[in-house]
């Protein structure tokens, strides 16, 4: 019973664009421990009892509104399921996470200890160099990078293809940057492979995620790539922070022109919504600068 209604609501959410991947799991995970009980409707001591199993509050609480939405989706058909307390597991703190902003010689040392990356002469090293500077200089996410296909490149730039919210958008690139992605082309196009990814490894296969970020957090320890004290350690995600808040820093301290430059740097990160980007927004020196300027000229406008 509860198989067919997940295998439902799996396949609802799916043909309104969602991916469902995770949710999917999780929920799979429950079914099969409610199932393992007897459960043929949403019970509320199974769910506090499955949630509770993860190992973190944060989790514990991911499950218990994960379910629980499964839970009111359900009971829309049949009253007998039952729906668990959204505070069943207590109220969330939660806590933005501080990003690293990486300065301009971390991702030189960044790019050039991946360009050292064995095996020597394979395209290894060439392709964790190029995506990890495109990254830098796009703010593109590390699933869209992964994505691309050697289609995608075009002399107007990369062609972003049903990105995180399904849709499709056009990233202009800087002369450098395309000279580079030239470079690498010129190796890339060398591999005798089926795959037409754009980046691919020494197999010629486009590598995982869980590989590229692994191959990251080695690099990154090995040139010594370290937060300060009481700051977390650099991510692969926070090069797309930092392409947020270093194009805010050259943009001119104009309300408007700010206004602009926010709406355009969103489209290019292909956030849904403005305020989306606001978040990807950390303060730094050259950015308070900016604003005790402003706000000094302000006082003296009002002042005189």
């Amino acid at each position: 019973m509860l198989s067919q209604d997940l295998t439902r609501y799996v396949n609802l959410h799916r043909s309104l664009g969602f991916k469902f991947r995770t949710q999917r799991l999780l929920l799979r995970n429950f079914v099969a421990f409610a199932e393992a009980r007897g459960d043929e409707f949403m019970q509320i001591r199974t769910v506090l009892d499955w949630a509770a199993l993860a190992p973190s509050p944060a989790q514990r609480r991911n499950r218990l509104l994960t379910a629980r939405r499964f839970a009111l989706a359900l009971q829309a058909e049949n009253w007998r399921h039952e729906i668990p307390a959204a505070d069943a597991m207590g109220h969330e703190n939660f806590k933005r996470r501080i990003v690293h902003v990486y300065r301009s010689d971390e991702i030189v040392r960044l790019m050039d200890g991946a360009a050292q990356l064995p095996p020597a002469g394979s395209i290894r090293p060439v392709m964790y160099s190029t995506l990890f500077g495109l990254l830098a200089v796009t703010g593109m996410r590390i699933s869209e990078a992964l994505a691309l296909r050697l289609e995608d490149v075009t002399s107007d730039g990369l062609i972003i293809r049903e990105s995180k919210f399904r849709k499709s958008r056009l990233l202009p690139l800087h002369d450098s940057t395309s000279q580079a992605l030239n470079r690498y082309l010129a190796v890339r196009l060398r591999i005798g492979t089926f795959d037409a990814a754009l980046f691919v490894s020494a197999s010629g296969k486009a590598p995982s995620y869980e590989t590229v970020a692994q191959t990251f957090r080695k690099l990154a320890k090995s040139i010594g790539l370290r937060g300060g004290p009481d700051r977390p350690k650099p991510r692969l995600h926070d090069l797309r922070h930092t392409m947020a808040v270093r194009s805010l820093e050259l943009c001119p301290c104009d309300q408007k022109q700010v206004s602009r430059h926010i709406l355009a740097l969103s489209t290019y990160l292909g956030h849904a919504h403005v305020a989306d980007t606001y978040w990807y927004l950390q303060t730094t020196p050259t950015l308070m600068r900016q604003i005790a300027d402003v706000g000094e000229a302000l006082h003296q406008e009002h002042a005189s």
